[in-house]
């Protein structure tokens, strides 16, 4: 059974954690590449899917995401749930956290809604607990501005 102290120090980092997957989404829905960044280490990965380059790197993030907010989406409103965090060591964890995502295009198309989840990878550092990677997967979209995303995995009906 695990003391005291590490149960708390575990509590405590469940909740930095959730934190940081709660600020990601705060500041993608305000416009805010350069916060959204500042969640990510140095060397981290986003994969948005197969219809979208892999972003490599901190300093990648912030100009790669502040194009698609400015040029894509008019508004986004993205909403996590059912986190599930497992720890790999006192300074990794992994998530999977649901996601509900609608966003309003720039061109006037149809709003667009995603189903799915975040898988992220994260790592303490120095100032807290950072993004390592993030990989978007979808259980289905309406008028999504994506045709192709990464599955999350269901098994096939009658197994």
């Amino acid at each position: 059974m695990p003391d005291l102290e590490t149960t708390v120090r575990e509590l405590a980092d469940r909740q930095a954690i959730a934190d940081v997957i709660h600020a990601y989404c705060f500041h993608f829905d305000r416009n805010e590449p350069e916060a959204i960044a500042a969640l990510f280490t140095d060397d981290a990965t986003i994969d948005y899917g197969p219809e979208a380059e892999r972003i490599q790197g901190a300093e990648a993030i912030a100009p790669t995401i502040a194009i698609g907010l400015a040029r894509t989406f008019a508004a986004t409103s993205h909403h996590v749930s059912n986190l599930q965090i497992a720890f790999a060591g006192p300074d990794r964890a992994e998530s999977v956290s649901y996601v509900y995502a609608w966003h309003r295009y720039v061109d006037g198309s149809p709003d667009g809604e995603l189903w799915g989840c975040y898988r992220h990878v994260f790592v303490r550092e120095r100032d807290g607990w950072r993004i390592s990677s993030l990989v978007l997967e979808a259980a289905g979209t309406v008028e999504f501005h994506r045709a192709a995303m990464h599955d999350i995995g269901r098994r096939p009906p009658g197994r």
